[in-house]
């Protein structure tokens, strides 16, 4: 695990045996540790081989801090948990039920993956409600004699919270954060359908900047040491996207055909400011699928006026 503050370390979940993909954030409590986004069950293993580099293991684990439901994010918890039952779930109020039953999340997930489920996830388990702790933003968590706050966060999903540690100062912000990789100079939006919501992630943008932290954590991919050029960065970049998008429902051409013109255009983009060995780190990052959420979100709007 890398040490990225006091008691709070980065643990690169080496997800489908590719590192820098997915990373689980580690903090040190005096009642045991707690994970923010621990990743899907196909990274259990990977989990586990960075707690024991630093002589800890899954029973150690007494809560996870879930900034949302996504399976990238939150598809292990589940099995963690009925494997080391004393975890508790913290988590959304939103989302809460598809995590004690996540019967529709996983309908909407195979609509999307098909038949590659369980090779991206792996089982996705229902957590029991008496491990649920839910949240509506505003709290104050004391895992261990930490301070942890709360706050709702949604933009990327209605069910999204970010966390403030205030002992290392690092604010877990998850997708709402954006995407970004080593050093580049690129932050990538996130914004798959369905919860898109440009004025509600403004508000979270807000909320995020008032903790004024000295790092940002996102789970694609780790530490930020410049908050604010990377808020900046992002908030500029999905300006852009949303503009882009709004402008392209008046062209010629089906939705797919659209999204793959924006997901070239914002290729692009990307080959020109990022360099070449960081580049594939990206790839995941689905601009036509930011196109289809964007693309909802306009509709919708457009519709109430």
């Amino acid at each position: 695990m890398i040490e990225i503050g006091p008691g709070a370390f980065l643990a690169d979940i080496d997800y489908l045996g590719e590192p820098e993909h997915i990373a689980a954030a580690v903090l040190e409590c005096a009642d045991g540790l707690a994970i923010v986004d621990p990743g899907p069950a196909t990274g259990i293993d990977g989990l586990r081989r960075r707690l024991a580099a630093r002589g800890a293991a899954l029973d150690d684990v007494a809560s996870i801090l879930l900034t949302h439901i996504h399976l990238d994010h939150a598809g292990a918890c589940g099995v963690l948990v009925r494997e080391h039952p004393r975890i508790r779930i913290f988590v959304h109020e939103r989302g809460a039920r598809h995590v004690a039953d996540p019967a529709r999340l996983l309908e909407s997930a195979t609509r999307l993956y098909g038949d590659q489920m369980d090779r991206l996830w792996g089982e996705v388990a229902a957590v029991p409600e008496s491990s649920i702790i839910t949240l509506a933003g505003g709290e104050r968590l004391a895992p261990g004699g930490r301070s942890i706050r709360v706050e709702y966060t949604p933009g990327h999903a209605w069910h999204h919270v970010a966390y403030f540690d205030e002992r290392s100062g690092i604010a877990f912000v998850g997708d709402t954060g954006g995407e970004r990789f080593r050093d580049a100079p690129y932050v990538l939006p996130v914004t798959p359908p369905p919860d898109i919501d440009l004025e509600a992630w403004a508000d979270s943008f807000a909320r995020i900047r008032a903790w004024d932290a000295a790092q940002l954590f996102v789970t694609h991919f780790g530490a930020c040491t410049r908050p604010a050029w990377h808020l900046d960065a992002l908030i500029a970049e999905l300006a852009d996207w949303a503009e882009r998008v709004r402008a392209s429902l008046a062209e010629s051409g089906s939705d797919e055909e659209k999204a793959a013109r924006f997901q070239e255009r914002v290729w692009e983009r990307l080959e020109a400011s990022v360099p070449a060995d960081v580049l594939h780190l990206y790839h995941d990052g689905a601009p036509d699928a930011g196109w289809h959420g964007l693309a909802r979100y306009w509709r919708k709007r457009l519709a109430a006026f």
